[in-house]
């Protein structure tokens, strides 16, 4: 039981954040992969246009950040490059959300804490 503490102990909260922002950019990623289609028609409806290009640069950007963030690879520039991302994501729920809030409405408070999370993970590489 010791060993198992010392191991634990070795463990640090900033470490535990970092691979939790990595691993919640995987199911966003399947969600964005199987739905396509929705996903360019909220992209255009927020003004990222083209969406096809803004949606492959999604898939590209939640890829490098993911195995940046969770392999403790390039930690400070992957967990900038995440919080830029939700930034935009934050903005663009926002917009097409009409300005709500609350993410449970469809607004931008969830991306937004998401991405202050990443920048917090950048401040700690």
């Amino acid at each position: 039981m010791e060993n198992l503490s010392q191991g634990i102990g070795q463990i640090s909260g900033a470490d535990v954040l970092r691979v939790v922002c990595g691993l919640f950019f995987i199911p966003h990623l399947v969600v964005k992969f199987r739905n396509q289609d929705f996903v360019k028609g909220f992209m255009s409806r927020a003004g990222l246009n083209p969406p096809t290009a803004w949606l492959y640069m999604a898939f590209a950007v939640e890829i490098v950040v993911t195995i940046g963030l969770v392999f403790d690879v390039l930690t400070l520039y992957a967990g900038l490059l995440a919080g830029v991302f939700l930034l935009v994501a934050s903005w663009a729920s926002w917009r097409v959300s009409e300005g709500k809030w609350m993410w449970n409405f469809g607004g931008a408070e969830y991306p937004l804490f998401w991405g202050i999370c990443c920048f917090v993970v950048a401040m700690q590489a």
